[in-house]
């Protein structure tokens, strides 16, 4: 099967150290949700694999973060996409969770959504732009990339990545080069 499980915050929308607290806050980046929705169209599945602390931080609630979602469900879908799982991390690191991203138990959950074993991981990819994204996926042996945007740059320049991860400008890059290669 083939699968794209992204990071949410700064790889399809602006991310904040301060969070994305509200529908008006988020804004998708440049070329996003096209990409999103050229990846869907060219037979991809697309997931969202999203630590969301400001649940538990009290930032917003449940209802916000669903309505956030539902405004990017709405924005690919008008571009011809789909989304077809979206997966969140309510938890801060406290509390010893084992979905929260550097911990590979959301990709885990989606791998298993789609019925996805080990030896079907050639047309899997994660993208993120952290560490803790690209240490996830590595942790489930996905094909990792990192987009140098949100925190991307940062990440790049501590040089700590695994060798294998691939870097692109942004999502929209990255959708370019994997769609003119096949």
């Amino acid at each position: 099967m083939k699968l794209i499980i992204l990071d949410r915050d700064g790889v399809i929308n602006y991310d904040s150290d301060q969070y994305i607290r509200t529908v008006d806050q988020w804004i998708a980046l440049p070329g996003s949700i096209n990409a999103m929705a050229e990846l869907s169209k060219a037979g991809y599945k697309i997931a969202i694999a999203t630590n969301q602390s400001g649940i538990a931080r009290g930032y917003y609630s449940l209802a916000t973060l669903a309505a956030m979602h539902q405004k990017m469900t709405t924005m690919v879908t008008a571009a011809g996409g789909t989304i077809d799982s979206i997966v969140y991390c309510p938890h801060i690191a406290d509390d010893n969770c084992l979905c929260r991203k550097p911990l590979p138990g959301m990709l885990s959950q989606i791998l298993e959504q789609f019925s996805i074993g080990n030896a079907d991981l050639d047309d899997v990819w994660f993208i993120g732009d952290s560490l803790r994204d690209i240490q996830a996926g590595t942790a489930v042996n996905l094909r990792t990339v990192l987009v140098k945007t949100g925190k991307g740059e940062k990440t790049l320049a501590n040089n700590s990545l695994a060798k294998d991860t691939a870097i692109y400008q942004d999502l929209a890059d990255f959708t370019q080069h994997l769609l003119r290669s096949q």
